[in-house]
C-alpha cells in the first residue's frame, strides 16, 4: 500500500465543508498536516471555531487548526447564512471546541510547511474561496514546486452559478485569488457546480447515514438535513447538492469522476459576469490549458464512498 498522501485542508465551514473533513479525517489514505480556515460562508471567527468543532466530532483534538484571511485580496466579504445558518453548521447541536487554534496565520502554515516539503510532495485541498492560498503564492512563489495539485471546488460553467447567474460562491466571493491560483503553474483540478450538481442528498442517501446509528453519522445526517433545505426549495430537486466532500473524494476515487484538461480564466471586471469560470470546455480559443476541469461524478458511488469512510468515525 502507498504511503498516505499528504494534503493541506483550506476551508470556510459549512455544511459541507463539515462533511469533505470528517471525510478527510476518516481516511487512512490521506495524511493531514494541518487544516486552514478562511472567511467565506461564515465570517472568520465562524469558519476557524467551525474547524475545531469538525476535528473532535472526528475525535481528533490533535489536529493543527489555523486561522487565515478573515476578507478576500480587495473586496469586502460576501457571506452564505442565508444556507449554512448563522454559525454555519446549524442543523447539529455541536459542543464548542476545546482544542486550540494555532497561534501562525494560515497563510504562513501553508508557506512554512510547503517550504519544508519534498517537490511535488502536498496536496492542497481548498472548499472556499482562494484567499489563504493566492495569500501563501504571493508570498512566497518558490512554494508552488513543493504542490503536487490544488483541488478546489469552485466555479460552474454549464450549470451557471449559484450566487448570481454566472458566479459561483467559492470563486464569487474572491475571484482576484482565483486569477493568482489558476495562473500560478501549479495543476489544478476543479470540481465546479457542474459535478456537484448531480450529487444530491435524497432522502434515501441521508437515511444511510443515520442508519449508522453513530454519533458522527447522525451529525452528518443533520447538517445535510438542515444544508439542503434552501437548495430544495431552490431547484425542486429531492436533496441538495453536496459540493466540497467531492475534493476529498476525487483523491480517493479519481475513477468515479470524469473531466478533461482546459483553459479556465475568472473574470473580475464585469458588473454582470464578476467572478464567473469561463471554462473553454470545447476548445474554441489558443488560451493555454491550466485546469482540469470535471464534469461527471457516479453519484450513487460517491455516497457509498462516504457513508463506508463516516462509518469509521
Amino acid at each position: 500500500m502507498p504511503p498516505p498522501r499528504k494534503i493541506i485542508i483550506d476551508t470556510d465551514p459549512g455544511q459541507d465543508d463539515a462533511v469533505a473533513i470528517l471525510l478527510a479525517l476518516a481516511s487512512p489514505e490521506l495524511d493531514v498536516l494541518g487544516i486552514t480556515a478562511v472567511a467565506g460562508n461564515v465570517p472568520l471567527a465562524r469558519t476557524e471555531e467551525n474547524v475545531r468543532k469538525i476535528c473532535e466530532l472526528a475525535g481528533r483534538r490533535d489536529m493543527a487548526v489555523y486561522a487565515g484571511a478573515d476578507r478576500p485580496l480587495t473586496r469586502d466579504l460576501v457571506t452564505a447564512e442565508y444556507l449554512h445558518g448563522v454559525t454555519g453548521l446549524d442543523g447539529p447541536d455541536l459542543p464548542a471546541p476545546t482544542m486550540p487554534l494555532q497561534a501562525m496565520h494560515g497563510a504562513d502554515f501553508i508557506v512554512e510547511t510547503l517550504r519544508n516539503a519534498a517537490p511535488g510532495s502536498v496536496t492542497l485541498c481548498t472548499l472556499g474561496p482562494l484567499t489563504n492560498i493566492a495569500l501563501a503564492l504571493q508570498q512566497a512563489p518558490e512554494i508552488a514546486a513543493a504542490i503536487a495539485e490544488i483541488v478546489s471546488m469552485g466555479g460552474g460553467f454549464f450549470e451557471g452559478g449559484n450566487v448570481t447567474p454566472a458566479a459561483e460562491f467559492n470563486i464569487y466571493v474572491d475571484p482576484e485569488a482565483a486569477v493568482i491560483v489558476f495562473g500560478s503553474g501549479v495543476p489544478v483540478t476543479l470540481i465546479p457546480l457542474d459535478v456537484t450538481h448531480q450529487c444530491l442528498t435524497t432522502q434515501a442517501r441521508l437515511d444511510a447515514f443515520y442508519a449508522l446509528g453513530t454519533t458522527a453519522g447522525t451529525a452528518v445526517g443533520e447538517l445535510l438535513s438542515f444544508f439542503e433545505r434552501y437548495d430544495e426549495a431552490k431547484y425542486g430537486t429531492d436533496g441538495g447538492p453536496l459540493h466540497d466532500p467531492c475534493v476529498i473524494a476525487w483523491l480517493l476515487t479519481p475513477e468515479i469522476f470524469g473531466g478533461k484538461l482546459i483553459n479556465v480564466e475568472v473574470e473580475t471586471a464585469s458588473r454582470l459576469t464578476q467572478g464567473m469560470t469561463v471554462a473553454d470546455w470545447w476548445g474554441v480559443t489558443d488560451r493555454v490549458p491550466n485546469v482540469r476541469y470535471l464534469r461527471d461524478v457516479d453519484a450513487d458511488a460517491f455516497f457509498q464512498l462516504l457513508v463506508e469512510h463516516i462509518r469509521l468515525l
